[in-house]
């Protein structure tokens, strides 16, 4: 029996049977719903915003939050699956359900008080309420313990003044999960849209992630109550994790981006005749092809291996980094590739690997860069820090 080009060892005989249905059901919905319009979407620079109630429905926000939240309690492969099938389609679909849910809807969780789970959980699983994410700052992202951003005590309330940029859904999100420096360290707080000082601004000319909203977050004297203070964390711990929620649903979007464009590539090398044979009879197509198939497989053992880690309560931050760094690698590697097998057919949006390698230039990027990665690894392995 031939085995499958995009599961050489079978990983799917390794899920469950509720894990397989929810893949099953995210890929179509990626096939029916996203695959027509994204090209376009990503041409016309806009974020596929009628897409937001069908995601919604399907219950991919806050996926594995409690149900009692109106989430789905889903285990972690299987959110992990979601943002692979989500990415297979674009990054900037997978961006928008991470940073909803693991960005801003964990901490409203895992930090919140239960009056503000009560308040903003239900509705932002339903879609009705958007959530951004404001750590990075303009200076740099990648050491958030030298944050610019502050917020003083005013009586019963706080006062926020800064600014955050490269902020996904910023200019569309109905509330901010804001990280300030405090005199009692740095500090959580949701500020809503529209409260007074708080403004955004859209980034555009993006070569990346343009079928998503990408802006700046802005804070002129913002008054907030104690009441929308996140309670139970303080320090950097608060927003590193839940940049390692995050990270975790990256390790697996990117497989999915990676399939896409090693797909694309395998389909189009059987029917590209060249000195009257089709480009995957020759060696040098193959080999590409082969070490693309050799890479995705090992990425998905690495992720699957991960989420178990991760259902098990056994997960640590730095496996988070080695699988961060080796997929988002992968991927974009693949994404390359696949394009140059595409010849100039492989430029335009026609077919999806410019498009995913465009998009996951920004994904290598974000929530860590790939040195940061390496250097969590290389401090793990030698008990030396050489940030």
């Amino acid at each position: 029996m031939a085995l499958n080009p995009t599961d050489l060892f079978d990983i799917r005989s390794l899920l469950s049977e509720e894990e397989r249905m929810i893949q099953d059901s995210v890929a179509r919905f990626t096939d029916e719903r996203v695959l027509p319009i994204i090209g376009d979407c990503f041409d016309q620079g806009r974020f596929p915003s009628e897409l937001v109630p069908e995601i919604a429905a399907m219950g991919l926000f806050g996926s594995s939050l409690p149900e009692k939240y109106g989430c789905a309690g889903l285990n972690a492969v299987s959110y992990g699956l979601i943002c692979q099938e989500l990415e297979r389609g674009d990054s900037g679909i997978r961006s928008f359900v991470s940073v909803q849910s693991s960005l801003c809807m964990y901490p409203i969780y895992a930090y919140g008080s239960e009056e503000q789970r009560q308040q903003y959980l239900p509705g932002m699983a339903r879609g009705e309420i958007i959530g951004c994410f404001g750590l990075t700052e303009p200076h740099g992202g990648s050491d958030p313990a030298n944050m610019k951003t502050t917020a003083k005590r005013d009586g019963g309330d706080w006062i926020i003044n800064g600014a955050k940029m490269w902020i996904t859904n910023g200019s569309i999100a109905d509330i901010a999960i804001v990280w300030a420096m405090t005199d009692e360290g740095i500090q959580g707080f949701i500020v809503p849209k529209g409260t007074k000082g708080f403004d955004t601004q859209v980034v555009h000319k993006k070569m990346s992630l343009r079928a998503s909203v990408t802006s700046a977050l802005f804070f002129d004297g913002v008054r907030v109550p104690d009441s929308q203070r996140l309670p139970n964390v303080k320090g950097l711990k608060g927003p590193l994790g839940c940049l390692s929620q995050a990270r975790y649903g990256i390790t697996w979007g990117p497989i999915g981006a990676a399939i896409a464009s090693y797909t694309s590539a395998l389909e189009y090398s059987k029917t590209r005749i060249l000195f009257n044979r089709p480009i995957a009879a020759t060696q040098a197509v193959q080999l590409k092809l082969a070490d693309m198939a050799r890479r995705i497989t090992l990425a998905q053992l690495l992720s699957l291996q991960l989420g178990r880690l991760k259902d098990a309560g056994n997960l640590q931050h730095s496996q988070v980094s080695l699988a961060k760094w080796n997929n988002c690698r992968m991927a974009l590697d693949i994404s390359r590739e696949a394009r140059d097998i595409l010849g100039g057919a492989g430029i335009t949006t026609e077919h999806p690997p410019i498009r995913h390698a465009l998009n996951l230039e920004s994904v290598i990027t974000y929530e860590g860069t790939e040195t940061v990665h390496q250097l969590v690894i290389g401090r793990e392995v030698t008990g030396i820090n050489a940030f």
